[in-house]
């Protein structure tokens, strides 16, 4: 699991919607909340929140000032002070690397009004390994997740001013592309040649990493981990944006638009450029990625029939692979491996899926795939 981001709302001033931003603001647990003297009695009996501010009146929890030579003397035991500057040339950030350097501020919160990126990378370099932690003042959630996101790192967390609920609900989903899948181990209990298959092959947006796949397989029951092409070998160069996942009617799991979960199922042949798929690394790391393209062709395949032992029940299911050197599965110590050496007996990594979807959805109903 990576670091969870800190996404601070601006309910410093009340707006026609106020009490519905507050209340879907609790509804997806987004309990960081900068208030003022007019906002701050709402909260203030509220244990589980934590309270940002500028005003020394307010009983808050993090005080926030403009200026780091106005650092109060005294303050209440407990209290984290923060630092509110705004970047607008090289000196300015030049400053706030210094005052994070030394180690006078919890937290710096940074609003970058015209130039965004490039500075932000350099205080992200400068300052992902310090205590202090960084804050982007974002206006929009574009702008929200490309400070997230900047130098794969991002920023420690973000502060933003909730227009509507929509702004809310979509600050959901930036914060849970990371997250945790359960990885087990299945044995290969038989092989099988397919002669003739359409295979398809995801190449994203990204480049991924050793230890990185996508989980496919041909039922809901059970996806396998598939590896990246990462390797580079004396015939074949590294592809390390490509995973050549199987064949046209297996499931892979992609990101869900419900925020109550995490992914959903897709057919591999419905797959387009444009969208996301789940990657999943070897101790079950999961993140979003984009599609940039989808190649279909003609391939030998072979099929694999894995099984598993959940709490004394017998699960089967199968993956139905390209058979060549370069498609490997992660096996039981999370080493990658050609599907080619694999034999009955073998262990791999899988997830042990939902069961019965209908389009891409768990449902109760009772179906039956073999």
């Amino acid at each position: 699991m990576l670091k969870v981001k800190k996404i601070i709302l601006n309910f410093a001033e009340k707006s026609d919607i106020y009490n519905e931003l507050v209340q879907e603001a609790f509804n997806m647990n987004f309990l960081d909340f900068l208030v003022s003297k007019d906002t701050f009695l709402e909260f203030e009996n509220i244990e589980r929140i934590t309270t940002y501010s500028k005003d020394l009146s307010v009983n808050m929890q993090n005080l926030i000032i403009n200026d780091a030579n106005e650092k109060p003397l005294e303050m209440d035991k407990g209290v984290k002070i923060g630092l509110y500057s705004e970047l607008k040339s090289k000196q300015d950030e030049e400053y706030i690397i210094g005052e994070s350097k030394k180690g006078n501020f919890n937290f710096i919160i940074v609003k970058a009004q015209d130039w965004k990126v490039i500075p932000f990378e350099n205080l992200i370099a400068e300052m992902h390994k310090n205590d202090t932690e960084l804050i982007a003042s974002v206006e929009t959630i574009k702008e929200a997740e490309l400070m997230l996101k900047t130098l794969e790192v991002g920023t420690d967390g973000i502060l933003i001013t909730p227009k509507n609920i929509n702004d809310i609900v979509d600050l959901k989903k930036l914060v849970v592309t990371e997250f945790g899948i359960d990885l087990t181990e299945a044995e290969v209990i038989a092989i099988q040649n397919v002669p003739e298959s359409e295979r398809v092959c995801v190449d994203t947006t990204s480049l991924l990493k050793s230890g990185e796949g996508m989980l496919v397989g041909s039922t809901a029951k059970g996806f396998v981990l598939v590896h990246a092409e990462v390797f580079e070998t004396q015939f074949v160069s590294s592809r390390p944006f490509r995973v050549n996942a199987g064949d046209v009617s297996a499931y892979i799991l992609v990101p869900s638009e419900d925020t109550d979960k995490n992914y959903r199922t897709k057919y591999l042949s419905e797959l387009k450029g444009g969208d996301q798929v789940l990657v999943v690394n070897s101790t079950g790391g999961a993140k979003k990625v984009t599609v940039g393209r989808v190649k279909i062709e003609t391939r030998p395949m072979l099929r694999l029939e894995l099984e598993i032992d959940k709490r004394g029940k017998k699960i089967r299911f199968n993956y139905i692979g390209q058979n060549a050197e370069t498609i490997r599965l992660v096996n039981s110590v999370g080493n990658p491996v050609s599907i080619v050496d694999i034999k009955v007996g073998d262990k791999v990594l899988v997830y042990i899926g939902p069961g019965a979807t209908h389009f891409g959805t768990r449902i109760k109903e009772t179906i039956v795939e073999k």
